[in-house]
């Protein structure tokens, strides 16, 4: 009898060494602790972003405007810390891939950034953030073209109803960053920086994916590469453009923004640790309603704090486009998906650790 018990505990054991289900309770309380997590994070990341590229610092309220100074401290600090986390595994520090592939990633990715915080002088976040919504677009677009992916006619709706409800939002209320001037073209112009954001950022979780697919690459090995080129091209770009050391003498004047810009960075690093384990645990689906209701709660928590005017119109645009992206995310149930998760996961894991306000999927 005792045998019989000891080798029924065996059996259990192993269960669940080999990931069977934990207990509804522990299972409940670990969903909480991913939601927290992830929402937590990024939207400390969402209005230390906002703060630092819209409002003034000093007595003087002069504005902040180096965008890639803020990219620069934030990659140093995931590229250190997925250094880090390569020695700690043990994992081939070396390049697994040809190093031009991680090079294109980090460029688009750069560019990508610097659009996203160059935004936020000429739009609202608001408007910032629905836009990112929309990235469904030219993620399909290079789709296309790189993977040679084919979407059904479901796919097309979806996108179709998004882009509504953006242009619904953006035609029937203010758009407008506070910083931008009175009158003038500004928010075409912050518009226009939008959609560099979303076709270069498309490209760089495309391109992630195929990367990931064709060479057998952890998601720390991709990170240290991608973000240690970032790095160079952000210094490059800052010294090209002499902007390095008045954006040194500026956090030296306001040491406040240098903090902000610090917490900014560990909060966006902190956030790929939640997505990785979340994705994993969980799969894509949770993860992406996750990120859909953050992003909601974004623009919610920015009309609060920085009190941004939103018509009724422009909550029916909102609407639109997070009806479609829920409806997305719960249609994920599809026979394909399981299929496909693993490859979302990796994707997700190295993504959001490449900030860009979403990006992708950590994105921010």
């Amino acid at each position: 009898m005792g045998s019989k018990e000891t080798l029924q505990e065996g059996k259990a054991d192993e269960a669940l060494a080999q990931g069977a289900p934990a207990p509804a309770p522990i299972q409940y309380a670990t969903m909480a602790f991913c939601i927290i997590g992830i929402v937590g994070t990024l939207m400390v990341y969402a209005v230390l972003q906002e703060r630092i590229m819209t409002m003034p610092y000093g007595e003087e309220g002069v504005h902040f405007s180096a965008s890639l100074f803020i990219v620069l401290i934030n990659r140093v600090i995931t590229c250190t810390t997925a250094a880090a986390t390569t020695v700690v595994r043990k994992e081939d520090i070396r390049p697994a891939a040809p190093l031009y592939c991680y090079v294109l990633v980090s460029l688009s990715n750069v560019v990508a950034t610097t659009c996203q915080y160059e935004a936020l002088k000429y739009v609202s976040f608001p408007v910032q953030t629905l836009a990112k919504c929309a990235k469904m677009i030219p993620v399909m677009v290079w789709g296309l073209i790189i993977l040679g992916k084919r979407y059904n006619s479901k796919d097309y709706l979806l996108t179709l109803v998004v882009t509504l409800g953006c242009a619904v939002f953006m035609g029937t209320g203010a758009t407008k960053s506070k910083r931008a001037k009175a009158g003038g073209s500004d928010s075409i112009y912050g518009l226009m920086l939008m959609c560099g954001y979303l076709g270069f950022d498309g490209f760089t979780s495309t391109f992630q994916e195929k990367l990931f697919k064709n060479y057998k690459m952890s998601t720390s090995n991709q990170i240290l590469y991608v973000t240690l080129s970032s790095s160079c091209f952000a210094l490059f770009g800052l010294l090209s453009a002499g902007q390095l050391f008045p954006a040194l003498a500026f956090v030296t004047k306001y040491p406040e923004c240098l903090r902000e810009m610090l917490m900014l960075s560990v909060a966006a690093t902190l956030s790929q640790n939640f997505i990785s384990f979340t994705v994993k645990r969980f799969g894509a689906l949770f993860f992406a309603t996750v990120m859909t209701t953050r992003q909601l709660l974004s623009i919610l928590l920015s009309c609060m704090l920085f009190a941004h005017p939103i018509t009724w119109s422009q909550w029916g645009g909102t609407a639109m486009v997070f009806g479609s992206l829920y409806y997305k995310a719960f249609a994920g149930k599809s026979k394909d998906s399981s299929s496909s998760t693993s490859s979302d996961a990796s994707k997700a894991s190295a993504i959001g650790a490449l900030p860009t306000g979403s990006g992708g999927n950590g994105q921010p």
